[in-house]
């Protein structure tokens, strides 16, 4: 890189910013003192490139210049939880707590979580859950509300990496095994997972009305801690911490279900 004299101030000048982007210094100095208001993506991508931002600066010059970014985050999720959000949710000790991928493939669960999808084998994607396990139908008594919903959480992934095999290899099988799976998917309903109420049927404790919040893990784009609550002092409080005194006494450890609490 040309030198341009001796530095007054640490860090790069414009002309350095401009040549390492590829772009005119004129052009750049305009940028910078906002007399140039539309960059194209491929310009802020470059600077963002130049200047070494993370992916929050990255974010954050986009929306400043009022582009959008060329790229799209991954459809699935990385498969890792980190080992903080694992601690996370094994404080929770009265809360089912796990985390999920885009495409609905439960990637870690804490203990009470684990007792309270007992009734599937495998408690492995709440997808194929819902349609393709025979518990499906019992634990949820409004079975044709949690299909429609699922359905529409699982359809919000095509939006983001509509070719991704996971969701691919998802689709293809409750296509293949499920004429219910079929007829939703086909209405393209578009439904991200936020929060809401669910009721559900559990063999061990009977009826449960449980609340969810879903959150997105921002170190790991394509993964949300899904918790679920009980209102305090009501008859499905006293059920959960039933449920996990039966599964604490009881519980024998499961491979599949043990991986994914390490």
């Amino acid at each position: 890189m040309a030198s341009y004299g001796a530095r007054r101030v640490a860090g790069l000048r414009r002309e350095e910013v401009a040549v390492l982007a590829g772009v005119n210094a004129d052009y750049y100095t305009r940028m910078e003192q906002g007399r140039e208001r539309n960059p194209s993506p491929q310009v802020v991508d470059a600077l963002s490139r130049a200047l070494r931002l993370d992916a929050d600066a990255r974010a954050h010059l986009f929306r400043l210049a009022g582009a959008t970014p060329n790229d799209r985050p991954s459809g699935h999720a990385a498969e890792r939880v980190s080992p903080a959000l694992r601690q996370l949710m094994d404080g929770y000790a009265n809360t089912p707590a796990f985390v999920m991928s885009r495409t609905l493939d439960l990637l870690a669960t804490n203990a009470l979580a684990d007792a309270l999808y007992a009734p599937f084998d495998p408690a492995d994607n709440l997808a194929r859950m819902t349609f393709l396990d025979p518990a499906g139908r019992s634990f949820y008594p409004d079975w044709d509300r949690a299909a429609q919903a699922t359905v529409a959480n699982l359809r919000e992934a095509t939006g983001f990496d509509p070719d991704h095999p996971r969701l691919r290899d998802v689709v293809r099988t409750l296509t293949e095994h499920s004429a219910d799976f079929t007829r939703l998917w086909n209405a393209h309903t578009v439904r991200g997972k936020t929060q809401d109420a669910k009721h559900l049927l559990h063999p061990d404790v009977g009826p449960l009305t449980l609340t969810y919040q879903a959150f997105d893990v921002r170190e790991a784009p394509g993964q949300q801690l899904v918790i679920y609550h009980a209102e305090p002092g009501s008859p499905s409080a006293q059920s959960l911490d039933l449920l996990g005194s039966l599964h604490s006494t009881r519980h024998r450890p499961d491979p599949r279900r043990e991986a994914r609490r390490q």
